[in-house]
């Protein structure tokens, strides 16, 4: 039994609820009386009700964000309904803006706005101690990082097995990016950097391998990347797996020179590019110098064993099909190993809608709040870059048809223009974006490269079939069988057993 449960739907199993820790780390003398639930989006609503119910809670604590905001309105609805003498406290960022205009804020008791880390446990004394706040929006000071206490004890044995481990050095960032939450976050904060590398060092012993950085801008204060690499260098095993959020235009050479001495997959980088027409850029206040980031993803690629994780976005204001393809273009033949292609969305208290009527800019009205048309992309056209988003991500991000991909635009001069033409096919033949078994999409994708481009079936089988041996898989399907010559069967090397399996296909084909 728990007084207070705190609690969270995340997007996935694998995925901790890094907040949900950092208030039971700071709930002080009520953390016996505490419990953290996580569940996630899969599960039933009425099934966590109970779940939540069963430990007779006086506190729930619900996190709330743009993946989860649905689901946690029917979990707070049916807890209301069902356990009135039970207090709901609301707090994460898709509450923490336009508050009043949600109807899970209405239902809940009480909603902390801004980082709860240290205001949570002064709301649950107050309502246990019978004198609860008197305002049901409560905005939390923004907290001393220093004192705060660190939430990494309270990753489990089985979150150490399981579990994406969830890490930040510093919060907040520079930019003013007008998408982003983060650009309402200003300025960065440092935690204290001896105290970090302590909780770091206490993970490794307990045997943690993978580290996924959240810090907006991990190589914005040079000096504290360069300690937090040299701490990892000096302590490199197998299987080490680190990512890290980078601003793309900012590699000097000190932090080259560390970076270049982690073997291959050992480091992996999401880089922001977002956009490559300056215009846009300059339109949504985003500070990048284009010339700069192609120069320091070239070096990642030659120089390095840096898996690249780069992100596009489709939907901003004065971007078009026709500009979002040539920026598209230009990144591919940077050779990042992922290109992740995001539509826009209209986050709850980002400035991106002072755009919104010059622009004609056309949200969903549910989460995750989706731009579903605007002035230079119709509904049509935007619902075809969805599915060439998700199709790209099954076919060139997976891993899975790495030499096999680059064939979709060896007659033409344009990736974009190829890729999409095979997302139109494939929509046109399957009606659906997932849901897509891998045998089924590669004998698809066999099926365009050589009826409709005409390429030659021996040569595709040849390149699908090391895609597929390359992946460590121990059958080549048969349509491929019956393709390829019986002397020339590709060869099965495995992939380091250490590596994040997407990552690790990448890095086979290197």
């Amino acid at each position: 039994m728990a007084r207070i449960v705190l609690t969270t739907l995340n997007a996935k199993f694998i995925h901790a609820a890094f907040g949900l820790r950092y208030l039971m780390a700071n709930l002080g003398s009520l953390r016996a009386e505490a419990r953290i639930l996580e569940f996630d989006i899969n599960q039933r609503p009425m099934d966590i009700v109970e779940r939540i119910l069963a430990e007779n809670p006086a506190i729930v604590g619900l996190g709330v964000y743009i993946w989860n905001a649905g689901l946690s309105l029917e979990v707070v609805s049916a807890l209301k309904r069902v356990a009135h003498g039970v207090t709901v406290v609301l707090g994460g960022p898709e509450v923490s803006y336009e508050t009043e205009e949600q109807a899970i804020a209405s239902v809940a008791d009480f909603v902390v706005t801004g980082e709860a880390d240290l205001k949570f446990a002064e709301i649950c004394s107050q309502i246990l101690n019978g004198s609860p706040p008197s305002s049901k929006v409560i905005a939390s000071e923004l907290p001393e990082l220093g004192q705060l206490l660190l939430p990494y004890e309270f990753y489990d044995d089985r979150d150490i097995a399981h579990r994406v481990i969830y890490v930040e050095a510093s919060r907040g960032c520079p930019f003013t990016c007008e998408f982003c939450l983060s650009s309402l976050d200003v300025p960065v904060r440092q935690f204290p950097l001896t105290r970090f590398l302590s909780e770091l060092e206490r993970l490794l012993e307990r045997g943690v391998k993978q580290f996924k950085f959240v810090d907006r801008t991990f190589n914005l204060h040079l000096s504290v990347s360069q300690s937090i690499l040299e701490f990892f260098l000096e302590r490199l095993h197998a299987g080490l797996f680190l990512h890290f959020e980078m601003i793309p235009d900012r590699l000097p050479d000190g932090l080259r020179a560390l970076i270049q001495k982690f073997p291959p997959g050992t480091l992996q980088f999401e880089v922001g590019i977002q956009t490559f027409n300056e215009e846009v850029a300059n339109r949504i206040k985003r500070r990048q110098n284009c010339r700069k980031v192609e120069e320091n993803l070239r070096f990642l690629r030659q120089h390095t064993g840096v898996h690249i994780h780069a992100d596009l976005i489709v939907g901003l204001p004065g971007e078009s099909v026709e500009s979002f393809g040539q920026g598209f273009d230009r990144l591919v033949a940077l050779g990042p190993q992922e290109i992740q292609v995001g539509i826009l969305k209209r986050l709850r208290g980002t400035p991106i809608v002072r755009h919104d009527r010059e622009w004609s800019m056309v949200y969903s009205a549910h989460a995750p709040y989706e731009i579903l048309q605007n002035k230079l992309i119709d509904f049509a056209s935007m619902q075809r870059m969805r599915r060439f988003a998700r199709y790209w991500d099954l076919v060139a991000n997976s891993g899975n048809f790495i030499e096999t991909t680059p064939l979709l635009w060896m007659n033409s001069n344009s990736p974009f223009d190829g890729f999409m033409r095979l997302s139109d096919w494939l929509y046109a033949k399957l009606e659906r974006c997932h849901s897509i078994g891998l045998v089924n999409l590669a004998e698809m994708l066999f099926e365009f490269l050589t009826v409709t481009l005409g390429h030659a079936k021996s040569e595709v089988a040849l390149s699908m079939g090391r895609d597929w041996s390359r992946s460590g898989r121990s059958e080549i399907p048969g349509f491929l069988r019956d393709v390829l010559p019986a002397d020339q069967s590709p060869q099965r090397p495995m992939p380091s057993s250490a590596v994040p399996k997407r990552q690790a296909r990448h890095l086979a084909s290197a």
